[in-house]
């Protein structure tokens, strides 16, 4: 049976009829009818860096936020679910001023259900209208329905040409899955611009990941630019980047939560980037965004551009090695270089040069024309020297124009530049003998233009010594190893913090040969750590591209490793990972998690990859109340930012006390786990003021020590400022909770709720009563529960951690503990659930409260019994329920009336002394593969069984008719 709603889904639910019924809600609107905050709130979208000046518009709906022309079914919650026959649109409006915004919009499309052209109709699991049981046509009419709505739909044809010889192209690790597109773009002056032509030369990679865009920018022939700004298709700012002004190169952004209308332009490529600078010589250049089948397979690259000044001219070349020989494919792509005018022939003879210090290696002609300048070509058979000065990036790539007034651009080609970081989680899961020893190891790379390769690596929790340490890689045979570079040398064993034995990597390769820097990026390669026990390898992983995402963790650092053997007790895991953890200005948390490793027999039915959930909490494992839920993810990878961390685990994070823990469904107790030391100054003062922009809603961070002093609000308490708003443990009582309220302290004693179990005992150090469960015959002791689910229940309220089972007095400021309320943790889930406490029914005139802080009322002892109507309604007396607008009396029962929808005959509502409860109709499992859903039914059925019952009813109707 389902429990009643808790209050977030009523409030959602709420939200969800309101805009149901009122058909549509400024997103303004219904932002503000939030549900409220979880009891443990995990960031997943990390907060938009200080460049961005243009925020991405959009409609808050349900507490989710959809960019603009974004459409869904409603999703109310269980037990009603997805409404699949209601439509919601996110329309684009723009106000007075010229400002975007979303406004929510939803209709019932099952009036717009086309007539299926068979006589038996099915209805499948999942949609609105009826259609054919084995036919494609109705699907297709069905679908044409959303055309209004203008479905986003990828555009990858392209993708696929063929490009050259395809024979460097290597499948392996090319998952379908990853689902992400990339786009470049060459930006050179803008030709037609009145303004004079600049030298300046940027190229520009995209990569778009569901609806964020990564980019990364390098540039030649100017000073930094200040600015990144994005253009539609009509000219207009789609996005801003401010620039943060450092002293490389590279500029590295995102653009997060693309609207559905740029994401169409993007695919058809209307979209135009241009940077610019702000200085005394303001320069600007532009480009458009483009998809090419060449970024699939490029390892090397170039930016070309001309000696002259204000040649307006540039260019890049994408090239790569093919995998079996030693030829040189690569694509050209230019601006400004091959003039149009009537009276000279479209084909522009041109000549390629590869060159070494002006000296020329190879030369290609060909005829270009100057509508198409793109051009491709195979340098074969490169010999070793050619090879060496390609690693080397020696190698310079020239396109000049033939004939009189030639015009010409260069570039050396080096390593493919990005803001992606390459990266190894080395595990005893992927080792070439696979095992589960708990170690880790991990790995960081930085591949200079001259071919050198830096790295940093580290072991952890080995349990013998390490002898090799080696880049390799894949063996040609199952045991045949093929090593590149031992770097055995550069290892210095060190004590592992956790446990086990390790050590540390810090080197270069200064000579990469251009064969290995092409599998590097091409991530071919792998780190192998053999030990005295496993000569042949204990751990191993494959070095591979970490998409830039924006986050402020700082790749350049080496990662905190994750190892089972820093788990308490320890486990013998296969997986292994390692985080990048930081905390910035404003005391959040950033963080990115890579896993590696989980065998395939752990958890077949999540195909090899980690399910589970991130945690962080202190060392000592007796401190259970400062324990954060960072996210529960799906896949290898999980990253985001955490902003209200307790003053506490801050402390732990600067003492290097804190950990990460990852739990799986096999080890829900931790599966990895490392230590964290993160310095911060964040320790100081308490919570400050809420920012403004709807991003933090419902935000506070710690401020400063001393702007607290000088906040006019704050409080001074126990030698101690403290912000208004802010709640803390005072130190005279543990069993206390203060909080200030504009330069007053109120402070509240714990009030404990009443116990309802025969046994009960006082546990030390906690202030509460709890039930003596070790006295109940044949239930699981309070301490088994703990263990159980050690990360116990966090409660925003009063900020602090409870264990499985416990129930407790909500603490709401400035009003203190709710004694009509009482919270409970759920063990199983780690949720907190809280009820308003049912009063018993009082038949006396005139109940009287014995104390002003009791809940409920009671009736004196010289009271003569009587029931009122009136009272019904009171908390304490035995309460009416309301659903929409009506009112239901007290074990009444009925179907929900939902607006759009109708009545909804396939849950059943009752009122329970004031709560509302619901539950949808039980359906049978099916163990059929072809399923389908009658109209009028609401449990789906067997198609055949089906068919066979109607079969049968309609040889009863025969013999009824043949005996009439």
């Amino acid at each position: 049976m389902l429990a009643g709603p808790g209050m977030e889904t009523i409030r959602l639910l709420g939200t969800v009829l309101c805009v149901l019924s009122g058909a549509w809600l400024p997103s303004g609107q219904a932002s503000r009818m939030k549900s409220p905050a979880l009891p443990i709130q995990s960031e997943r979208e990390p907060l938009p860096s200080k460049g961005v000046s243009v925020h991405s518009p959009g409609c808050s709906f349900g507490g989710r936020f959809y960019s603009l022309e974004d459409t869904w079914h409603p999703d109310l919650g269980d037990p009603f679910g997805v409404m699949h026959c209601v439509m919601c649109y996110c329309e684009p409006q723009r106000s007075r001023r010229g400002k975007v915004f979303g406004k929510v919009s939803c209709k019932n499309i099952k009036q717009d259900c086309p007539e299926p052209n068979c006589d038996e109709p099915v209805l499948l699991p999942g949609q609105c209208c009826k259609t054919c049981p084995k036919g494609n046509m109705d699907r297709k009419a069905t679908e044409s329905l959303f055309d209004g709505f203008e479905f986003f739909q990828d555009k990858e044809d392209d993708l696929h040409k063929s490009y050259n010889d395809r024979s460097y192209l290597s499948s392996e690790h090319m998952s379908t899955s990853d689902s992400k597109t990339d786009f470049v773009a060459l930006l050179t002056s803008v030709m037609d611009s009145w303004l004079s032509s600049y030298s300046g030369v940027a190229r520009a990679r995209f990569t778009l990941t569901k609806t964020t865009l990564a980019f990364s920018i390098t540039y030649q022939k100017m000073s930094r630019p200040s600015v990144v700004v994005f253009l539609d298709s009509e000219g207009n700012t789609a996005f801003e980047f401010r620039v943060p002004q450092t002293d490389t190169e590279m500029i590295c952004g995102v653009w997060r939560n693309l609207p559905k209308s740029h994401m169409r332009q993007l695919q058809e490529e209307q979209l135009r980037v241009s940077i610019v600078t702000m200085d005394s010589r303001r320069q600007e250049i532009q480009g458009k965004l483009i998809k090419h089948r060449a970024l699939f397979a490029e390892t090397f690259s170039a930016t070309l551009t001309a000696e002259e000044e204000h040649s307006g001219m540039g260019g890049i070349a994408m090239l790569t090695l093919s995998d079996t020989e030693n030829n040189l494919h690569f694509i050209l792509l230019m601006q400004g270089v091959l003039l149009t005018t009537e009276s000279k022939p479209p084909l522009v003879p041109i000549r390629v040069m590869l060159q070494y210090r002006q000296h020329t290696l190879r030369e290609i002609h060909a005829n270009v024309t100057a509508h198409d300048p793109d051009f491709a070509e195979v340098l074969v058979d490169l010999n070793s020297r050619e090879l060496f000065w390609l690693s080397r990036g020696q190698l310079q790539i020239v396109v000049e124009t033939e004939g009189h007034n030639p015009r010409r651009i260069s570039g050396y080609i080096t390593g493919k530049k990005s803001c992606d970081t390459l990266q190894s989680v080395m595990s005893s899961g992927d080792a070439l003998t696979p095992g589960k020893t708990g170690a880790v190891g991990s790995a960081i790379f930085h591949l200079h233009d001259n071919g050198t390769l830096d790295f940093q690596i580290q072991v952890a929790g080995v349990s013998s010594d390490v002898v090799g340490v080696t880049i390799e890689m894949k063996p040609r045979r199952r045991n045949k190893r093929s090593v590149l570079y031992d770097v055995t040398s550069d290892f210095m064993p060190v004590a592992a913090a956790g446990g086990g034995r390790g050590g540390r990597a810090l080197s270069s390769c200064g000579r990469m040969e251009a064969r290995h820097v092409h599998m590097l990026l091409q991530n071919e390669l792998f780190v192998n750590v053999a030990t005295v026990e496993q000569p042949e390898g204990e751990l191993r992983g494959q070095i591979r591209t970490l998409l830039y995402n924006g986050l402020e963790a700082k790749r350049q650092d080496l990662p905190f490793p994750l190892a089972g053997q820093f788990v308490s007790p320890a486990v013998q895991t296969s997986a292994g990972g390692h985080v990048w953890v930081s905390v910035d200005p404003r005391c959040h948390l950033h963080y990115e998690i890579v896993i590696s490793g989980l065998s395939k027999s752990d958890d077949v039915a999540v195909n090899a990859h980690l399910h589970g959930l991130a945690e962080i909490g202190e060392m000592d494992e007796s401190a259970t109340n400062h324990k954060r839920l960072l996210t529960g993810f799906y896949g290898e990878q999980a990253q985001g930012v955490l902003k209200d961390l307790s003053v506490e685990l801050l402390r732990h994070l600067n003492k290097g006390t804190a950990f990460i823990q990852v739990s799986t469904k096999m080890n829900p107790r931790g599966e990895i786990r490392g230590r964290i030391h993160v310095p911060n100054t964040c320790e100081f003062g308490s919570r400050g003021d809420v920012v403004e922009e709807a991003e933090f809603d419902d935000l506070v961070f710690v401020q400063d020590p001393e702007e607290v002093k000088k906040d006019p609000h704050a409080c001074f308490f126990e030698s101690e400022h403290h912000t208004h708003g802010s709640r803390w443990t005072p130190h005279y009582n543990p069993c206390f909770t203060c909080t200030c309220q504009k330069k007053t302290v109120i402070c509240d004693p714990i009030i404990c709720p009443t116990l309802t179990c025969p046994h009960t005992y006082q546990p030390e150090n906690k202030c509460c009563p709890v039930c003596d469960e070790r006295k109940a015959p044949k239930e699981i002791s309070s301490t088994e529960k703990l263990e159980e689910h050690p990360e116990g229940c966090y409660f925003e309220g009063d900020q602090k951690m409870h264990a499985p089972g416990t129930k407790w007095h909500p603490f709401v400021p400035p009003f203190g503990y709710i004694k009509c309320a009482v919270c409970t943790c759920k063990g199983s889930t780690g949720e907190v659930q809280c009820e308003k406490v049912t009063c018993p029914p009082l038949t006396c005139i005139r109940p009287i409260r014995r104390n002003p802080s009791d809940c409920c009322k009671e009736c004196p002892v010289e009271d003569t019994p009587l029931l009122e109507e009136g009272e019904m309604m009171q908390a304490d007396g035995t309460r009416h329920c309301k659903f929409g607008k009506n009112y239901y009396q007290n074990s009444e029962n009925w179907h929900p009336l939902v607006p759009l929808v109708g009545e909804m005959k396939c849950i059943t509502c009752w009122c329970d002394h004031g709560v509302t409860k619901c539950q949808r109709k039980q359906c049978p499992l099916l163990s059929c593969s072809n399923i389908t859903r009658r109209e009028g039914k609401c449990c789906p059925e067997c198609a055949d069984e089906f068919s066979k019952e109607e079969e049968m009813m309609k040889m009863e109707e025969k013999k009824k008719s043949r005996r009439h």
